[in-house]
């Protein structure tokens, strides 16, 4: 006789689509023979594995599961309602109860509101009174595991963010006919037929061009929890350098800066006040399945995010290690857990560390052979985390919470 596995129901009350960690925790559910149900909104869509999968099945504000959930697990932040629904929930048809914290939603709403504002302290209560009384708690850096259990006596499990598999580095020849496809929107990284800026096809063989423009790739969400003025100025700074005789030997830039947010028409605006001359800032919105090969396509990621409590992980970052794609890190208390500076990846603390980091990497490029040693030696330290991807790393540290 098969065991039937429990029924699992998984809350965003976010974009399913803008979701990666809750959808792959579904697939890792799905895979190992549980139904899911997802609840949450449908701004973007879902992952086309979510979509094919027979077990699982996303539910645009749709308030009670089709099935009845055996297990019901809900991301934080946001704690307000969704905490205090799902937990009576979960209380009234007897659901093991789960939370999965990926920063706290109270250090996020002081961004805007006073630490000391009423809906700010009311939401911290929440979190603190509920967090207790989850059966099981997963959290995504051992910080955080540790101030949970300081601040609020909630043992947590950390599940750090691991890559999948369709993060990963592409050939050449791929990376060629991404361009070549991406290029058809945006016309200015094509160079004539089979050609892009970056890349040629000579005797049927893909090369890389000498002369070619530095490609860096950035996301941020456009919010005040990832200051963009930071990459605004480092930019500015690079065309000067240009403008005002290029010692360095720097390239023509192109930057793709993906993600949508509050401030993201401001700082457009801005970007075409300033006229640049050496730098094409370009911002698509990519579909989920193109992601991957823009950051596999790139020469440099810039990650912005801050964390409103200094406990979470850019996920950005991982996606980016996962293509092998080297990084310059906003520096906070916990991003030593994911990037070690001078080891993995460099940090920055301001603009003016920014712009030295980048006008260093792209300096005579693309033949600095001091540049491209550290390159070589950043890569094979993310050997470690391309060897331990998101499934394998939940089997080991999520799937026994669900049993």
């Amino acid at each position: 006789m098969v065991e039937e596995k429990e029924n699992v129901c998984i809350v965003v009350l976010g974009d399913i689509g803008r979701s990666p960690r809750m959808q792959y925790h579904s697939l890792s559910l799905a895979k190992n023979g549980h139904k899911v149900d997802i609840l949450g909104y449908g701004e973007s869509e879902p992952l086309i594995e979510i979509k094919l999968s027979p077990s699982i099945y996303y539910h645009f504000m749709v308030p009670v599961p089709i099935r009845s959930p055996h297990i019901l697990m809900v991301q934080n932040p946001p704690a307000i309602p969704s905490l205090i629904i799902c937990w009576l929930f979960a209380k009234i048809i007897g659901a093991k109860f789960i939370i999965d914290w990926h920063n706290y939603a109270h250090s996020i709403m002081a961004l805007s509101l006073s630490k000391k504002h009423i809906l700010v302290r009311l939401t911290e209560k929440c979190e603190s009174f509920i967090g207790k009384k989850a059966d099981y708690n997963f959290c995504v850096t051992n910080e955080m595991k540790d101030d949970l259990l300081i601040r609020w006596g909630i043992k947590a499990t950390t599940l750090y963010d691991r890559p999948p598999l369709i993060f990963k580095p592409i050939s050449l020849k791929d990376k060629h006919e991404f361009l070549i496809r991406l290029g058809q929107t945006y016309n200015v990284l094509l160079d004539g037929p089979n050609s892009t800026i970056f890349t040629e096809l000579i005797d049927n063989e893909v090369k890389l061009k000498r002369s070619r423009p530095a490609f860096i790739v950035s996301s941020t969400s456009w919010t005040e929890d990832e200051d963009f003025s930071i990459l605004f100025d480092s930019l500015q700074e690079y065309e000067n350098e240009i403008v005002n005789g290029n010692l360095h030997r720097l390239p023509t830039l192109i930057c793709f800066i993906t993600g949508k947010g509050p401030m993201k028409q401001y700082y457009m605006e801005k970007i075409a006040r300033q006229h640049w001359k050496h730098i094409q800032v370009i911002t698509p919105w990519l579909d989920f399945k193109d992601y991957p090969l823009i950051l596999a396509s790139a020469d440099l990621g810039v990650c912005l995010h801050t964390s409103s409590s200094g406990l979470d992980l850019p996920m950005k970052v991982v996606d980016m290690f996962g293509c092998c794609l080297p990084v310059l890190a906003y520096d906070f208390k916990c991003l030593h857990e994911l990037v070690i500076d001078g080891k993995n990846g460099y940090t920055f603390k301001n603009s003016e560390n920014l712009s030295a980091r980048i006008i260093s990497w792209f300096e005579n490029f693309p033949i600095n052979e001091k540049n491209l040693e550290t390159e070589k030696k950043f890569k094979s330290e993310l050997e470690t985390i391309q060897s331990l991807r998101w499934e394998e790393n939940w089997e080991k540290v999520a799937y026994s919470a669900f049993h």
